[in-house]
């Protein structure tokens, strides 16, 4: 099969790999018909997540056809086609049976890793380092799925696979960031970042009740995509004092709750943001966090600041004390992504939500090295990548 492989920082390549097998009995083999460039397979061209090898399968949004299913399986059937969610998870241990699917116990053979940083390990995930279980991607011809009974989810025919391939893992981790901020009716949210997760975090929290949402990026189309859903924007790169602006914006109360859908490779002007990319660069500080310790600044008394952006590790100059003070939540994690797929499908069948809205690129799997160098770069006004093998 061909397959899109890591080989180091900014080196993607397309290979001829061996097609996948069947390992365990609750195994399904799918044959991918589309797969799709994340923000956080950035961290992983970026060289910031470590345990990555050379020839590594990336990939963890991606949907196909069952080809194979291991004995064991009895909720798909060879030839049902299937979107998969990106944690990998064995569905009975504890984290599993209460909705908690990315803290598995059990599908992560290399939890020791993140144990030694964390104190605990959290689930597999597909194409995602081996301190994350090692598992081949989907970025691929044919992937494996483990725990199958579990995870791929069966949608209809009618709905085409742009539309339901965000049920991966995008549209739950923005729905999700919202859901997490407990928005009530005539509640003002702003979200950072306007990627794809920021973009289902803008529509996800008016669905739920935000009567005002501000969505903070630096480019036109993603600022574009945002006020077409209803948010008002700003560019912080032409706004002098971002949280001075969002509080003259609330009549000086600031957002109820803030949404950092940026993570660990934040852009900034500011002296902390510059600080932070010399630290990074010189392995000083894994993450640049200038948009967390914006949100925590801006956000108003007794709110949320939820975090759907991926971290890796301890970061400076940590504003804890205007959180206390504030009296905010701090709330966040990898999405659990089997506990929104169903009720996302309904919407997105209603039309609630339009998920293809957001795709700028469709390229097949050999256009892989040029499709992350453009989602990188922003250039030719990329937002999301769709691939096809």
């Amino acid at each position: 099969m061909r397959a899109v492989t890591w080989h180091g920082t900014h080196d993607v390549r397309v290979e001829t790999l061996a097609d996948p097998s069947l390992v365990n009995p609750r195994d399904a083999i799918v044959r991918v018909s589309a797969t799709a460039i994340c923000g956080s397979d950035l961290h992983l061209y970026d060289g910031l997540v470590p345990s990555m090898k050379p020839g590594d399968v990336l990939g963890h949004e991606f949907m196909g056809e069952v080809v194979e299913v291991g004995r064991e399986v009895r909720t798909v059937s060879r030839g049902d086609r299937v979107v998969v969610p990106f944690p990998i998870s064995c569905g009975y241990c504890q984290y599993c049976r209460t909705d908690r699917f990315a803290l598995c116990d059990n599908s992560n053979p290399n939890a020791w890793m993140l144990e030694a940083q964390a104190g605990y390990g959290p689930a597999g995930i597909f194409g995602y380092s081996h301190m994350y279980g090692g598992y081949a991607g989907g970025q691929a011809e044919y992937v494996r799925v483990p725990f199958a009974d579990v995870g791929p989810l069966v949608v209809p025919e009618e709905l085409s696979d742009e539309q339901v391939l965000f049920l991966s893992d995008v549209l739950p981790t923005g729905y999700q960031a919202a859901e997490l901020c407990g928005i009530q009716p005539g509640d003002i949210v702003a979200v950072w970042g306007c990627g794809p997760v920021g973009q289902f975090a803008i529509r996800s929290a008016f669905l739920l009740g935000a009567a005002r949402v501000f969505a903070i990026d630096r480019f036109a189309e993603r600022l574009a995509l945002a006020e077409q859903a209803g948010a008002e924007t700003l560019d912080y790169e032409h706004t002098d004092d971002l949280v001075e602006a969002l509080k003259q914006l609330t009549a000086g109360r600031g957002p109820d709750h803030c949404i950092d859908a940026v993570g660990m490779e934040a852009h900034g002007h500011s002296v902390d943001a510059r600080m932070d990319r010399v630290k990074q660069a010189m392995r000083l500080e894994m993450d640049r966090a200038n948009v967390l310790r914006q949100a925590i600044q801006a956000c108003g008394k007794g709110g949320t600041v939820s975090v759907a952006g991926v971290y890796a590790g301890p970061i400076d100059k940590f504003p804890y004390g205007a959180a206390f003070a504030k009296g905010l939540q701090l709330r966040g994690g990898q999405c659990h992504v089997h506990r929104y797929m169903r009720p996302l499908l309904e919407l997105v069948a209603r039309g609630a939500i339009d998920p293809v809205a957001i795709i700028t690129h469709r390229v097949g799997l050999e256009d892989a090295p040029a499709a992350y160098a453009t989602f990188k770069h922003k250039t030719d006004g990329c937002v999301k990548v769709v691939m096809r093998p």
